[in-house]
């Protein structure tokens, strides 16, 4: 978005009027504000374009004396603005006029008022498709799946970077039993507990929020506090307005005055919807938006799906699967081999031969194991995959494994697109369950490769363990049509929401278990190093 400012001063200076009673010596002299000066900065306006870049966002910035708070008023809907700062992403396609109307607030409850117009152009037209999806019918957190809350640095990419609610993570604190509707006539109703409306309806309820951001709302109670968070804040059900803008290309959903979805944080009231696309059809959106103090980006799953309505991560049956429970070879019916050197150690200068001598691949006593010798003056392993044996979309993997240790070990379990020999790497996606450095022991990583996002710019998740070579985990991926959430032992440490236009949509996937050594992520290889092997007690396929 051009940052062009096109500056335009309304300075109004409005009578004084005195009032007849005498001031209040506790809050000082009751004055009205006055002077009241009103900045305009239509983004991306210039003298070519006085009415903006077409994005339809305005900045405007009061200023009044004596006055200790401001509050705006656009069509209807009174906004706080204490700080005399408000923007507006307006919504109607074409050139148009808006009146906003400026109130400066004094003491004693004595305030002063301006009307500014502004013209603006507004070039983005949302798509019907992404109309009909919102005002199909409420909306509600989608509290059942993992990652449907969490929060990650302002500008981040990946939904939880820093936290990802697991499944029902924030039960009965004011937040699952709202209810949010998006009326075709642009109104937005927010139910604030959509449990107590039968037989009769009953307003009240509670939300849940940031601390110190959620007084913004003005309730009648304080809530419990918890941490930084507010929970159970009674607020009653409200109504809003509601529009879609696309401010720099990000097609954003927009709340006017103190609408919010799921967990107050302030700031601006509008919400990103990361990863929206027309064509693909949905009853989840992802949202993500900035708090008040700047401080986080906050992420949303939201569904409109009732919560007894099946969806794509229900994965809970088992279609395929290996329990390594006759010795000897790996089932060949399940695994075949890659062998020799490859290209440049694998592409990533890795210094082991792979083999399928039984030294290096076998599977003894109920369990898989791969191991890396030192031998010859150099490192033999082994690497098996399901590659054109077993290959599929959307599931869930689930891998029970204990890994090897020693310097320069580099122990993986990970999935690749099948389509790998036609389009290259990292345009068929890579999904890496699991890896893990002897250099770095017990610090066990996830990662997603794709185009934008591969080798040292890949997505990276973390867990750090106490024995994870000596003791089994099982490290797991759910994967379905819009959503990776990769885990150890249950417990979520990389979640990416997506369109349509990465590997991970309606591709086949197959896996991999090796163990390399050295390399641009297994570093130096312990010159004491002998063997060691990494042990896999089942491979599990749920869809």
């Amino acid at each position: 978005m051009k940052k062009l400012k096109y500056i335009i001063s309304f300075v109004i200076t409005l009578a004084f009027f005195a009032s007849c009673q005498d001031d209040d010596v506790s809050i000082g002299e009751i004055k009205a504000p006055s002077n009241i000066t009103v900045d305009v900065e239509i983004v991306g306006a210039d003298a070519n374009n006085p009415t903006g870049d077409g994005s339809g966002t305005v900045i405007f910035r009061a200023q009044a004396d004596d006055a200790v708070s401001y509050s705006f008023l656009y069509n209807g809907i009174l906004d706080a603005a204490p700080s005399g700062e408000k923007t507006y992403n307006f919504s109607n396609t074409g050139t148009s006029t808006y009146n906003v109307t400026v109130i400066a607030n004094g003491t004693g409850g004595l305030s002063s008022s301006t009307t500014v117009q502004v013209e603006v152009l507004v070039l983005y037209e949302p798509p019907i498709e992404l109309i009909t999806l919102l005002t199909s019918g409420s909306w509600r957190i989608k509290n059942e799946a993992p990652a449907h809350f969490g929060l990650g640095p302002v500008g981040g990419n990946v939904f939880g970077e820093f936290f990802a609610a697991p499944a029902n993570d924030k039960a009965g604190v004011g937040m699952y039993d709202d209810r949010y509707i998006f009326n075709a006539d642009g109104t937005f109703t927010h139910i604030t507990d959509s449990t107590n409306d039968d037989p009769t309806e009953d307003p009240s309820g509670t939300v849940f929020g940031r601390e110190k951001l959620i007084d913004e709302l003005g309730g009648s109670g304080s809530g419990t506090p918890n941490g930084a968070d507010i929970e159970n804040y009674p607020y009653d059900d409200y109504t809003g307005q509601w529009s879609i803008s696309a401010p720099g290309g990000v097609v954003t959903l927009n709340l006017t005055g103190i609408g919010f979805i799921g967990y107050y944080i302030g700031g601006n009231h509008s919400y990103e919807l990361f990863g929206y696309d027309p064509q693909q059809p949905t009853n989840d959106l992802v949202l993500r938006s900035t708090d008040g103090n700047n401080e986080f980006d906050w992420w949303f799953l939201i569904t409109s799906q009732g919560e007894d309505v099946g969806n794509d991560n229900n994965f809970d049956t088992l279609v395929w699967s290996d329990e390594f429970d006759t010795d000897g070879a790996p089932n060949s019916a399940n695994w075949t081999y890659d062998l020799g050197t490859g290209t440049n150690g694998w592409g990533n200068n890795e210094a082991q031969v792979y083999t399928n001598d039984p030294s290096n691949v076998i599977v003894e006593n109920g369990v898989l194991k791969i191991t890396a010798i030192a031998e010859n003056g150099g490192y033999t392993s082994a690497r098996i995959k399901s590659q054109d044996l077993f290959e599929f979309t959307y599931g869930r993997v689930e891998i029970s494994a204990k890994l090897p240790d020693g310097g320069g070990t580099w122990p993986a379990l990970w999935m690749l697109g099948a389509n790998f020999e036609d389009v290259g790497w990292p345009n068929c996606g890579e999904i890496d369950i699991m890896e893990h450095v002897g250099n770095n022991i017990n610090d066990v990583s996830s990662a997603l490769h794709l185009p934008g996002n591969s080798a040292g710019n890949a997505i990276v998740g973390r867990t750090t363990l106490s024995d994870a070579t000596t003791a089994f985990h099982v490290y797991s991926v759910e994967w379905s049509s819009n959503q990776l959430v990769l885990s150890v032992d249950g417990n979520p440490h990389l979640t990416y929401s997506y369109g349509t236009n990465v590997p991970f949509y309606e591709n086949d996937f197959f896996l991999i278990l090796n163990v390399a050594m050295g390399g641009t992520l297994g570093g130096t290889i312990d010159p004491a190093f002998t063997q060691s092997s990494m042990e896999i007690d089942y491979v599990r396929v749920y869809q």
